[in-house]
């Protein structure tokens, strides 16, 4: 791959952006891409607007995706969709909350990790790095309800 892939992540505080575009990064390392990743934290303490910009290709010299540029743009609240709609390029892939049917998830908690599910499917990442990143980023408690969400994302994202 030579291109560099721009992908975001955004929601509110306390939704688990941060962490979910942790898993991304470590995911796509894990792959062998250069990873270059920058967070925005607004108001997040408060519930406010958060997002997290993830680049990883070849060579990647910059963490922030350009305005116009993700490929794929990820939203963990319904109300951050219009908000984030401008960085995503003519063509890239909107992941929202929707794409899940509420009660699904075992643990509504577990959302972020669910959409990076959806997510995984539109990425050059093989699911076992996905699974690795998720184990290294959450604890040991918290594996199994995460795979489980992960899987159920994967296959909703499969559109």
């Amino acid at each position: 791959m030579s291109k560099v892939i721009n992908l975001v992540v955004a929601g509110l505080g306390g939704q688990g952006v941060l962490k979910a575009s942790d898993i991304l990064a470590e995911a796509a390392f894990r792959a062998g891409f250069d990873v270059k990743k920058s967070e925005l934290h607004g108001m997040s303490q408060r519930g406010g607007s958060v997002s997290s910009d993830v680049r990883f290709g070849d060579q990647v010299w910059s963490p922030m995706v350009p305005a116009g540029e993700a490929d794929c743009l990820v939203v963990l609240d319904e109300t951050q969709v219009e908000v984030n709609r401008g960085v995503l390029r003519p063509g890239g892939v909107l992941i929202g909350p929707d794409l899940i049917a509420p009660g699904a998830l075992k643990n509504k908690k577990s959302l972020n990790v669910a959409l990076l599910g959806a997510l995984s499917s539109h990425l050059e990442i093989p699911e076992e790095h996905w699974l690795a990143a998720i184990r290294a980023n959450l604890a040991e408690k918290l594996h199994k309800a995460n795979e489980q969400s992960f899987a159920l994302g994967r296959a909703a994202g499969r559109f």
